[in-house]
């Protein structure tokens, strides 16, 4: 008889202790046996360290400095469950049916659970998996033999964003599948407790930067990098992010200027 697989969640938080106890909640009511539940605290200097004593089945991990979520996911285990800190299991059964699609399907590499949230609040019935592009990081398993063959996480210049769309690239690339469990919820609270949003924005943008430049065919390339800076400016714009302060007092130099300060740079 086979082995059951060994899964283990794990849920990254900073200074939420006021939310982080539902998404460890709806782990352990999760129906999948011999589950672990592993929570790292990156960094905390609210009171998240304290909460550790209230679940003595879960692996808890303190952090002194933020290590961001990548330095999470290098597990031995046979599949890896990420849940942010605030968001949430919705009918206990969630990671049985993913692990057992993923159990059926070799080919398969990641599951992406079917995310709601505050501005996508409507459930839908379950229905047939299906192919997608990408995963979210608030809810999903990969399967980390596949991941290791893909090259495993790799490390970003910033701490936040891209990881999850750099991993499915090169899953894909590798020959794998990523699927959608349509009607397997996760509910996303986008909490804005400790989200700093324009730092995670300048942060997700320069890993996506990054990203391109890394993953990007030469052939198209500079079409690539031009393209991605005009929808981050667009969406900066939108949204009114700290981006668009730069352009707004953008005063450029003379070009003799620049040349000029080429020119010492090279001779230096």
């Amino acid at each position: 008889m086979k082995e059951a697989p060994t899964v283990v969640v794990g849920i990254v938080t900073r200074d939420r202790a006021s939310v982080v106890r539902k998404a460890i909640d709806s782990a352990l009511a999760q129906s999948f046996p011999n589950l672990a539940i592993s929570v790292y605290n990156d960094g905390s200097v609210d009171e998240t360290n304290t909460i550790a004593v209230e679940y003595p089945t879960v692996n808890w991990s303190d952090y002194a400095t933020s290590r961001g979520c990548i330095a999470t996911r290098r597990v031995v285990d046979d599949y890896f469950v990420s849940l942010d800190d605030d968001a949430w299991f919705l009918n206990g059964d969630e990671i049985s049916v993913g692990v057992n699609y993923l159990e059926a399907h070799p080919k398969v590499a990641a599951i992406a659970f079917d995310i709601l949230s505050p501005d996508k609040s409507s459930e839908r019935s379950r229905a047939q998996p299906r192919r997608v592009p990408m995963f979210i990081g608030c809810g999903h398993i990969v399967r980390m033999a596949a991941v290791r063959a893909a090259g495993g996480y790799v490390t970003t210049p910033g701490i936040y964003g891209s990881e999850e769309k750099d991993l499915t690239l090169r899953l894909m690339d590798a020959g794998y599948e990523i699927m959608l469990l349509p009607g397997v919820h996760v509910w996303h609270d986008k909490s804005a407790v400790a989200r700093e949003q324009p730092a995670q924005h300048r942060s997700g943008v320069c890993n996506d930067l990054a990203m391109t430049l890394r993953r990007t065919p030469f052939v198209v390339l500079p079409l690539a990098l031009v393209s991605k800076l005009y929808r981050h400016f667009q969406f900066s714009r939108a949204h009114q992010l700290e981006e668009r302060q730069v352009w707004q007092t953008r005063s450029p130099v003379r070009l003799a200027t620049l040349r000029a300060y080429v020119k010492l740079s090279r001779n230096s």
